[in-house]
């Protein structure tokens, strides 16, 4: 017989599967950065130490002591760090001058994210795209940007159209698009604990939603990169 808390366990663990109602915004308070990064850093390494002791740790062994410190500095300045403005790659664009009117894919970028859900874990490949309008970016800056949007709490769809959403506005154009594949350490470690799978999200805008075009950029995707 189930009890009421049990339902409402499975009901939580229910809504972390959940993507599909989340918004393409990062949810942030209003008052989110109101408080400096050292601050932060202070108030999470209390509430750290405290999990760490509610789970029966001795925090006083010199393994540990100092682990909340160390969790703390990397949330704020490290895995999390995308979630700060301050932080936003600035995005120069140049002339086109030389008039490169087909497509350009930076393939294979990193993705190091963090699950939103639990807390764990997202790690896997980007691959970018666009179609010049005029303007071109350094292609730095691709990666750059997705770094910049990896480092928050995040599903893998909204970080998929975040980066899309990005470039579109730097470089005024529609013709974007990004394919992401990743692992999610909350499915490989936990749970169902399927080390094999992984998950791919796409965003296509303006001219990758022709079938054409968007059949060109995967095809790009698979080539080997050869040394």
């Amino acid at each position: 017989m189930k009890t009421d808390l049990d339902k409402h366990l499975e009901q939580i663990e229910a809504m972390g599967d959940d993507h599909v109602g989340s918004s393409a915004v990062t949810p942030l308070r209003d008052d989110a950065f109101e408080l400096s990064d050292i601050k932060k850093i202070a108030s999470i390494k209390e509430d750290f130490a405290h999990i760490m002791e509610t789970l029966g740790l001795d925090m006083t062994d010199d393994s540990l002591k100092g682990t909340p410190t160390r969790v703390a500095k990397m949330f704020v300045n490290e895995i999390f760090g995308g979630l700060h403005p301050d932080r936003k790659p600035k995005v120069s664009t140049f002339d086109n001058n030389y008039k490169y009117g087909e497509m350009l894919v930076e393939k294979n970028i990193i993705v190091y994210s963090t699950c939103e859900h639990h807390f764990l874990p997202i790690v896997g490949r980007a691959h970018v795209a666009y179609i010049s309008n005029g303007t071109v970016v350094g292609l730095s800056k691709m990666n750059r940007i997705v770094d910049y949007y990896a480092k928050r709490p995040q599903v893998q769809e909204r970080l998929t159209m975040q980066i899309v959403q990005e470039l579109q506005a730097a470089m005024g154009t529609d013709d974007v698009a990004c394919v992401i594949d990743a692992k999610h350490l909350c499915v490989n470690s936990r749970g169902i604990r399927d080390i094999e799978s992984s998950t791919v999200t796409s965003e296509f805008g303006g001219k990758f939603k022709e079938e054409a075009t968007r059949r060109e950029f995967l095809d790009y995707i698979k080539l080997e990169t050869q040394f």
